[in-house]
């Protein structure tokens, strides 16, 4: 995203290699003052987070917001429940699509746009063993490809 405004703080790139993502959208986030402090500085791990709908509402579980150095008492839980903002339509969208179809919410991008914290999510599909060879095998044969046409 090299739009104006836009600045990418993590890519979640597990998730990519983990998922098939069949649909992003992006969510606001409610958090602390250390936390906004935090992921300023970079200091934002999304790997091993997901996002659940909980009574209407989406919440995102395990991502890792390291503590805020000149945070003191005021500091933040690192690995606290953290709640995501979504329209009504969308999350009644993305209910039919956890329960019926069996997908999973997970975060693949957290970013600043104009200020505010940004992520992105994305609705995903579970690869199998034997995806994820062929994705890895794919990728290698392109990248030996690419080596060479630019050796020669």
């Amino acid at each position: 995203m090299a739009s104006e405004g836009i600045k990418v703080i993590s890519d979640n790139r597990k998730a990519y290699h983990d998922y098939f993502v069949e649909e992003k959208l992006e969510a606001g986030i409610i958090l602390t003052g250390t936390e906004i402090k935090s992921i300023r500085n970079g200091r934002v791990n999304l790997k091993d987070s997901y996002a659940r709908i909980e009574n209407g509402e989406v919440w995102l579980h395990q991502m890792h917001i390291s503590p805020y150095e000149q945070g003191n008492r005021f500091n933040h839980e690192p690995l606290r429940k953290r709640k995501l903002l979504l329209n009504h339509s969308e999350i009644i969208k993305l209910i039919g699509k956890v329960q019926q179809e069996g997908l999973t919410l997970i975060p693949t991008k957290i970013y600043l746009k104009h200020g505010l914290a940004k992520i992105e999510l994305g609705v995903c599909r579970g690869k199998k063993n034997y995806d994820k060879r062929q994705a890895i095998a794919e990728r290698d044969a392109k990248r030996e490809m690419e080596r060479h046409f630019r050796d020669k």
